[in-house]
C-alpha cells in the first residue's frame, strides 16, 4: 500500500482580526503555534515564528493607531515546505525600529528578517502597513513571494479567525481559549472546563460546517469568555450537543459550560459558548 502524502492532509490556512492591542498578541502567538504544530514545523521553528509573529503584531499594537481603536489583521497560509503569515494594519504604519519603553521584544523590523527565509513589507504614511514574513519547517529556506491573500474586513471591536480547513479547529481552539480563559483570570478549573468543552465540539463539528469554512467569533470580558462558531449546516447543532453527552456516567460536557445556545443565521446556525468565572 502506498504510503499517503502528508503535503495534501495539511490545512490550507488560517486568518483571524482582532482589536490591535497589545493584550491580543498572544491570541495570535497561540493560534499560530497551533497551526504550525499540526503542519509539522520543528520547534525551533515554532519558537522562530512566535518570535517574529510576536514582534510584527506589537508594532501594529503600540504604533499603528496612535492610540486609537484599530484592527490587527494575520493571514496564515502553509504549503509543503514552510509557512507564509501576512501581519496587515489600516492606520499610520509600523516603524522599523522599536522605540526603548515599549513591550516588545526591542529588536524590530530586523529581527523579522533575520528568522524568515523570507520577508517584505509595503504601505505608506496613513496608508496601513504589511509585513509578510515565511517561516520554513526546519530551518534555512528558499526566498520567495508569497501568494496575495484577501481578508474580509469586519468591525475593528471584534475578534475573529476565519479557517478554510474545519479539522485545523481542535489544534487552533484549544490553545486560543486557554489563552484568553486565562487572561480573563478563570481558575484552573474552569480554563479546564472550557477546553474540554471546545475540544469535544472540534472534534464533532468538522463535518457539519454548511460551505467548509469556519468562522470562529471570540470576546473575552470580565470574569469570562464567549465563543461563537459557524456557520453549520440545518440540525447540526442539535447533533452536536448529542456527541457531548456521556454516557458512561451520565450527563453531557455541556453541564461544564456556564450557556450554550443556537442562533439561527441568515448563512446557518451558530452554536454560541460561554465560560464565566464562579459567582458571576
Amino acid at each position: 500500500m502506498p504510503k499517503s502524502s502528508t503535503i495534501t492532509q495539511k490545512p490550507r490556512g488560517l486568518q483571524m482580526t482582532l482589536p490591535a492591542k497589545a493584550e491580543n498578541v498572544v491570541i495570535v502567538r497561540h493560534a499560530l503555534a497551533g497551526l504550525a504544530v499540526e503542519i509539522g514545523m520543528d520547534e525551533a521553528g515554532v519558537a522562530d515564528l512566535k518570535t517574529v509573529v510576536t514582534e510584527a503584531c506589537m508594532n501594529v499594537a503600540v504604533h499603528a493607531y496612535q492610540g486609537q481603536p484599530g484592527s490587527l489583521s494575520v493571514d496564515a497560509k502553509p504549503d509543503e515546505d514552510g509557512l507564509t503569515v501576512v501581519v496587515r494594519d489600516e492606520g499610520s504604519g509600523i516603524r522599523p525600529q522599536a522605540d526603548a519603553d515599549r513591550p516588545s521584544l526591542r529588536l524590530g523590523l530586523s529581527l523579522i528578517a533575520a528568522l524568515s527565509s523570507s520577508f517584505a513589507i509595503s504601505g505608506g504614511l496613513h496608508r496601513g502597513t504589511e509585513v509578510t514574513m515565511r517561516i520554513p519547517l526546519r530551518g534555512g529556506g528558499e526566498n520567495g513571494k508569497s501568494d496575495p491573500v484577501t481578508m474580509e474586513p469586519v468591525t475593528s471591536g471584534a475578534t475573529e479567525l476565519v479557517t478554510d480547513q474545519p479539522e485545523l479547529l481542535g489544534p487552533v481552539l484549544a490553545r486560543v481559549v486557554g489563552a484568553l480563559a486565562a487572561r480573563r483570570d478563570l481558575s484552573v478549573d474552569r480554563v479546564s472546563d472550557a477546553v474540554l468543552v471546545t475540544d469535544a465540539i472540534a472534534a464533532a463539528a468538522p463535518s457539519r460546517f454548511s460551505d467548509g469554512r469556519v468562522r470562529l467569533g471570540l470576546e473575552d470580558f470580565e470574569g469570562g469568555i464567549e465563543l461563537r462558531m459557524g456557520p453549520m449546516k440545518p440540525g447540526a447543532a442539535t447533533e452536536i450537543r448529542k456527541e457531548l453527552e456521556v454516557p458512561d456516567v451520565g450527563g453531557s460536557l455541556e453541564a461544564l459550560a456556564d450557556e450554550l445556545t443556537v442562533d439561527q443565521s441568515a448563512d446557518g446556525e451558530y452554536v454560541i459558548i460561554r465560560f464565566a468565572a464562579p459567582g458571576l
